[in-house]
Order: structure tokens, then C-alpha cells, then sequence
């Protein structure tokens, strides 16, 4: 089960909190960070024990595939394909994932292993091996690892560069990078292949299966709904506040009646959909994070605008697809300058929120 530590989202829209949706079953195999950590260390001692410089160059470049992998998320194949050359940038920290055609994905990598590269990459004993440093057979590979698993105790599954990667997969969400990021980052097509990685309770799985489907079939037409889980559930003498995390990485606070809150059956795990009227969307195009008394804030980019003769329709897009209505005067629709690809804050306050139950 994920340890994830409780707190709060920020009034800013809040930090998604991914640890709180999913949780890891007892069958599922993967290392948790103090594990990668011992398996790194027995790589860079491995590393050292060489005799011959030839041996340590050789062990070295096992080395650096592990740790492409443990920070990466990637397959053993993407990394064996790198040209060391051309798909790592030391300046921004970053390795690009080609796949032939397209722009493939860029993924960052810590200073930590920044600086390991440039070490190999200004060390004349690798010269020979720029732009073929990660070309090696992917059963020697294998064996080298399953040779380090025995070191550190672990079974061979465990060190399989499947497992690595559904590791990786694992520590993000539990540091509570949102789905759809650890998407990207591991090239998945869709988050429903990341999501595979975890586990979701039965009951559960089908309500967020049902919202998805609902989603994509009414991609263009959705509007002003979030659905996700109910992260806090703060009651007070009238009122009560309840955050939902939604599925694409957005907190929304919303503020219901007591009366509501039992009549709903809204607990902290529980599923619901927070919609918001498009009247209640507040646009501000300020670079910074708004000065306001708003509860929820979100980033996006205007996606249409319809310029009515006393009230306008704009459309902004969230990082995740979520697209927020706002209707607002025309005169305030001038007086920001809205145009297709500029970016906005979509505000609205926690009171305008309203939640719905299956």
C-alpha cells in the first residue's frame, strides 16, 4: 500500500496527490527508492572492483544503462538505442526518447547523473564509444544485472528492466507527480497503460472507467467538470469544505452544506465530479500566480473566444485537456485581450463548486 504523507493541497488549485488514488497490491513486483538506492550503490562498487581500465570502461557503461533506466522510466531498448551525442543534453539535463519518425520524448535526468556523463564524456578512454556508448547486447546486460541482484539479495524479477521501470512508475506517483506527467515520462500512449502499473480497488476502477469513457466521447462538448477523489473533508457547525484530486492532476475545493455532505454520502476515497457554472469563471491574464480571494486557481490556454454584443464565451484549456468555460462581459473579454494561444487563469470560488455522486 502507498505510504503517502497527508497534507493539504494549496489554495493555488492544490497539488495533485496521485499516492492518495492508487495504491501498489501485495502481488505487484517493484523497488521502492532505498531499494534502487542499495542496487545503485552495488553497480558503482561493482564498477570499482575492476582491475583493468578496459574492465572498468566496460562495467561502467552496464552502469549508466542501469541508471538511464532507474531515472528514466524507459525501456532497455530505448536506452540501448541512444546516440550519446545527439539524444543527451548535459546543459539542460535532458535525454530524448526518439521513436524513427516525430519528435520522440524528452525526459530530465538529476545533476547526479549529468555529472556521471560528463565524466565518461570528457574521459579520452571512452572516445572510441561516443555516440555508441549504450550499444550493448541486451542479454549481457541482463546477466550483469541479475549478477548485481544477487549482491544486494534480491530475486532476478525484481532487477528486470520491466520491474526498473514499473519502479520508477511507482516512486513518482508515491511523490505524487501527477498521472498524466508520469505518462510522458514513460511513453505510454495513454495513462490507462501507466495506471496498469498500480492498482485500483474493483468498485472504483469502474466509476473512473465510466468517467474516462464519458470523457472521450464527449471530448469537444465536457466542460467545467473535474472528477476525481476526494482527498479532505473538513466539517464545520454549517458548512464543509471538500477537496477533490481529480484524475488529470488538479485539486478543486469546494464548500456544501452538512445537509448536503449526508444527503451526498461524500467521504474522504469516494468518488464525485465537481462541476462549476460557466458564470462563476473568473479570467485574469496575469503572468504570476492572481492576488485573489478565489480558492481555486488554474493555469490554462484559450483554446476559443465568442464575442457576443454584451457577454462572451471564452474557452480555456487546463494542462491535463480539461476545458473551463467562462462566460463574461465583452467589454472584460477586450479589456484582457483574449486571443486563441494566450494564457490565462481560470478562477472560481470554492462556494460555486458543486458535487455530484454516482
Amino acid at each position: 500500500m502507498s505510504d503517502a504523507k497527508q497534507s493539504s493541497p494549496s489554495a493555488g488549485g492544490g497539488r495533485f496527490r496521485a499516492a492518495r488514488i492508487f495504491c501498489v497490491p501485495d502481488d505487484v513486483k517493484f523497488l521502492d527508492t532505498l531499494e534502487l538506492t542499495r542496487l545503485s550503490e552495488a553497480f558503482q562498487a561493482w564498477t570499482e572492483r575492476a582491475g583493468r581500465p578496459d574492465v572498468a570502461v566496460s562495467r561502467n557503461r552496464v552502469r549508466l544503462i542501469y541508471l538511464m533506466l532507474r531515472h528514466t522510466g524507459a525501456r532497455l531498448g530505448e536506452v540501448l538505442g541512444l546516440d550519446d551525442r545527439r539524444d543527451i543534453n548535459l546543459d539542460t539535463l535532458a535525454v530524448t526518447y526518439s521513436h524513427g519518425e516525430g519528435e520522440g520524448r524528452e525526459v530530465q535526468i538529476p545533476a547526479e547523473l549529468g555529472e556521471a556523463l560528463a565524466l565518461v564524456f570528457s574521459n579520452p578512454a571512452y572516445a572510441s564509444l561516443r555516440g555508441i556508448l549504450f550499444k550493448l547486447d541486451q542479454g549481457h546486460v541482463r546477466r550483469k544485472f541479475y549478477e548485481r541482484a544477487d549482491e544486494c539479495g534480491f530475486s532476478k524479477e525484481l532487477v528486470n528492466p520491466s520491474t526498473i521501470r514499473r519502479s520508477r512508475a511507482v516512486e513518482l506517483l508515491r511523490d505524487d507527480v501527477p498521472l498524466p506527467v508520469v505518462q510522458r515520462i514513460l511513453g505510454h500512449s495513454t495513462a490507462d497503460l501507466t495506471a496498469a502499473f498500480l492498482h485500483l480497488p474493483e468498485d472504483q476502477r469502474r466509476k473512473v472507467e465510466r468517467q474516462v469513457l464519458a470523457r472521450e466521447t464527449r471530448r469537444t462538448s465536457a466542460r467545467n467538470a473535474f472528477f476525481g477523489r476526494v482527498a479532505q473533508v473538513r466539517k464545520g457547525d454549517i458548512q464543509t469544505q471538500v477537496v477533490v484530486e481529480s484524475l488529470g492532476g488538479h485539486a478543486v475545493s469546494s464548500v456544501i452544506t452538512n445537509e448536503s455532505l449526508k444527503n451526498l454520502g461524500v467521504t474522504e476515497g469516494s468518488f464525485v465530479t465537481a462541476e462549476i457554472k460557466a458564470p462563476w469563471v473568473v479570467l485574469e491574464t496575469c503572468d504570476e500566480l492572481p492576488k485573489a480571494t478565489t480558492t481555486n486557481r488554474f493555469l490554462g490556454t484559450v483554446e476559443l473566444t465568442r464575442i457576443g454584443e454584451l457577454t462572451s464565451e471564452v474557452i480555456v484549456v487546463l494542462s491535463d485537456g480539461t476545458r473551463l468555460c467562462a462566460l463574461i462581459t465583452t467589454q472584460s473579454a477586450r479589456e484582457l485581450e483574449l486571443s486563441e494561444g494566450r494564457q490565462v487563469w481560470a478562477m472560481f470560488n470554492a462556494f460555486a463548486v458543486v458535487l455530484h455522486v454516482e
